[in-house]
Formats: C-alpha cells, structure tokens, sequence
C-alpha cells in the first residue's frame, strides 16, 4: 500500500477510540482526567497495532521497507509506553470501586476494582521492562531465539492485562461500542501472531529447501546456495531478502533474515550472504550441503519493478552488496543496455565480496566497479577513505543526479551519510532507495 494510506490508516485507527468515547456524551470530567483516559486508550490501539506491524506483512512493508517498518514500530512502542507510564498521574478524580454519596453522575470517582487495579498495575510495570529488553537485546544474556520467545509471550499476556483493565476500569470501554472495537484490534493483533507462528510455517512446510553449498567469498562472509527439494523455487524480485530455518522444523524460532544475492533468472536456485555475527551465524561455514532448509516470503523495497530510471547507482557498504549483485546480475540476464555503476566499501580489501565477479562486471560495456577502502593494505590502488560527500561528487555528475536511480544498503552511518551526500549532490529523493543492514 501507498505510504499515505498506511498513515492515514494507522492515524485512523489510533484515533478511533477517543472519537468513540467522545460520541458518547457522558457527563463531563476535569480536564486532566480526560487526558489521562486519553492518553490511556490511545496508548492501547497503539499496542495492539505493534502486532500486526512485526507481523512481516508485505502490504504494510512492501512500498516502505522491512527495515522502516520496524523502525516505527519500534518508536511508537515507546511513545506507547509514556503515554501508560504518565496516564495515571494525571487523574484527579478519587480511586473508588462505586462513586461516592455525592457523586451521583460517577464523573467524579474512579470506577477501579481490585481486578483491574491488578492488571493495570501488571501492564504499567510489566511494559517498561518489556521495552527496555528490546532496546538493549545485544546485552542480555539470551539467545536471539529465547529472546523472541520471551517478546511475543510478553507480548501477549500485557495486551491480556491492558484488554481486561480498559474493559473493567474504562469509563468509555464500557460501551458495546468501543469494547467491540476493542475485541476487533484484540482479535486482529493474535491473528498477525496466527500468522507469523502458525500460517506462514505451515505455508514453509510445502516447499521444503535442502543446501546445494557453503562456499566461502570474503573474510567471515559465506554464500549460502539452496535448491527446491520440490515445489516451485521462492517467488522474489532482485533486491529482496528472505527469512531462512536451518536444520530445524519451519515452525522453530531459529530463523533469521538475511539478504539473496542471485539473480530471479537462476531459480530454481536461490543464494544468499551470510556474515558470522552472532549465535546462529557463527558456525555458517559448518553447514553441509543435503542440509534441510524453509524459506519464508521475499521482503524488501529495493527493486527496479514500476521505477525509470536512464542509469542504476549501486551504493554497498559491507554485506549490503548481496541485494545490489541480485539487481545487477538480472539486469545482465535481462541485457539491459542502461549504464550502471557499484560503488563498494569495506574497510579492507579481504572483506570485498565476490571479488572476482566485480572485477569482471568492470570489464562490462557501461558497467563500472569502484572499490572504497577505509583501512587499506599498503599497495592499495583504489580509492581509499569513506563513501561521502566528496566521493559522490567525484563519481557520479550532475546529469547523473539528474536521471540516475540510486539504490542503497549498508548499516545505518554509512546510509545517513550517503543520502544526506546524495540529497546535497541534488538527487531527487524519490529517485533515493535505501535499506540498512544492522552489521557491516
């Protein structure tokens, strides 16, 4: 879907809940209390919606990006959070179960029994902790895949928690109105769980993978090769990236993303890059061919389908090189005639990756290959320093700002600076794609 109407839809739904409570006409309240019950409703359409947002949706992801969704899914969590965190200090109304003798109208009083006084208590504590595990996830001391477990366990049991609260405590909620719409987000955030845990596994299981090799192309960087064992080969665009289960049943936690270097002209085959970072990558290059493998669907923003453009940029940082090779290596399946130009860097020259292929991709009629090294051996010949403003200006022309596409993908630093260099070069931003890899 169109960037707008994901915004517009999600500022629809947030909003939702006040309209609902406004449309009831209840007796008035001071005004700190009414913001504190609005911040409270608002904070749980936002939770609620954070379900279906992680849930690998290619109509929220497929316009905006894996990596941008996450990103505001992982903003809104903690302006969530404030919102819960400062909603009941702001109440100045008494804390009853039923409203005192001189309150007839109830706006006075607090309808909480002990029952939702617990469960918003659990929530109010329970989501700090739970946010704060997100945040600093590189620094506990669990496996990604325990981690996981924990998140959507936790997940579930603060939306229980914050479900039964708003139903029991909620001077709005209380409507039939506004509890179904409750129901409905409920029901729709364990329905994204459904299909993440469940549904997506399931559609994995058909189509099972086996490795075809592990070979080695760069310092700590293997290429991983997979073959359908039947079925038809994973449907994807040059570009993309695509989950991957390893040796374990496609319903295990032990998958992870990683980005497919071989172009949709060679399936049935299918590679990817992989690095040695962490728990499940550390042992890569053990892996041995006859291997089982699941492959979730393709994700990711950075294709040429529906953009024009007379000449391609391919700006790499590290890994990020495998979704830029797909891109070219269609385009020479495609003989596309347009000029193309790959702009790598690495901080030595061991780290290049298909080194061997880029060199010949040079030697190519409008192809060219540029090499920038931050640490580079004595001996160096190429370019040497970082992939910024300066280099832009001296590889790419002004025409090419003009009329160019330029695709990126490297860790965040490297794409700040390479679209803030871009934006200052006078490239349009429409003609800007860029996705960020959270290791180099």
């Amino acid at each position: 879907m169109h960037p707008i109407i994901l915004f517009t839809g999600y500022l629809l739904i947030t909003v939702t809940p006040l309209l609902l409570g406004a449309l009831q006409n209840l007796p008035p309240r001071p005004l700190l209390d009414e913001i504190a019950t609005g911040l409270g409703m608002t904070a749980f359409a936002i939770l609620l919606v954070e379900f279906v947002l992680s849930g690998r949706f290619r109509a929220i992801s497929g316009r905006i990006g894996m990596d941008v969704t996450m990103r505001f899914h992982q903003l809104v969590a903690r302006t969530a959070l404030i919102f819960i965190l400062v909603h009941p200090y702001l109440y100045s109304a008494e804390f009853f179960g039923t409203p005192l003798p001189w309150d007839a109208t109830g706006q006075l009083t607090l309808g909480l029994d002990t029952g939702s006084l617990i469960t918003g208590l659990i929530a109010w504590v329970a989501l700090p902790c739970f946010v704060l595990m997100s945040i600093f996830r590189d620094q506990l001391p669990y496996r990604y895949e325990v981690w996981r477990a924990m998140h959507a366990i936790g997940a579930v049991l603060i939306a229980a928690a914050v479900t039964h609260h708003a139903l029991e405590a909620g001077r709005y909620s209380a409507d039939p109105l506004l509890a179904g719409f409750w129901f409905l987000l409920l029901g729709l955030a364990l329905a994204s769980l459904g299909w993440t845990y469940v549904i997506a596994p399931l559609k994995e299981a058909g189509r099972p993978y086996e490795v075809t090799s592990v070979r080695k192309i760069a310092l700590k960087t293997w290429e991983l090769a997979l073959r359908p064992k039947r079925g038809d080969a994973l449907d994807f665009e040059a570009g993309q990236f695509a989950w991957i289960t390893l040796g374990h049943s496609p319903f295990s936690l032990q998958e992870n993303p990683f980005s497919i270097s071989s172009a949709p002209a060679e399936r049935p085959d299918v590679r990817f890059v992989i690095k040695e970072v962490g728990d499940s990558t550390r042992r890569i290059g053990e892996v041995t061919p006859g291997t089982v493998a699941w492959l979730g669907d393709a994700h990711g923003n950075l294709t040429l389908t529906g953009r024009k453009a007379k000449g391609i940029a391919l700006i790499a940082g590290g890994v990020g090189i495998a979704p830029l090779l797909s891109i070219a290596r269609q385009l020479r399946a495609e003989d596309d005639p347009r000029p193309i130009t790959l702009l790598y860097g690495n901080r030595t020259e061991e780290q290049i990756a298909y080194a061997d292929e880029l060199e010949a991709l040079s030697g190519r009629p409008n192809r060219e290959v540029i090499h920038v090294l931050s640490e580079p051996a004595p001996g160096w010949a190429g370019r040497v320093g970082l992939i910024d403003r300066e280099t832009i200006g001296q590889v790419f022309t002004a025409e090419d700002a003009r009329d160019w596409l330029y695709i990126l993908c490297g860790p965040p630093a490297m794409l700040e600076t390479v679209e803030d260099a871009l934006l200052a070069h006078g490239v349009p931003a429409q003609q800007i794609l860029a996705e960020q890899f959270y290791y180099d």
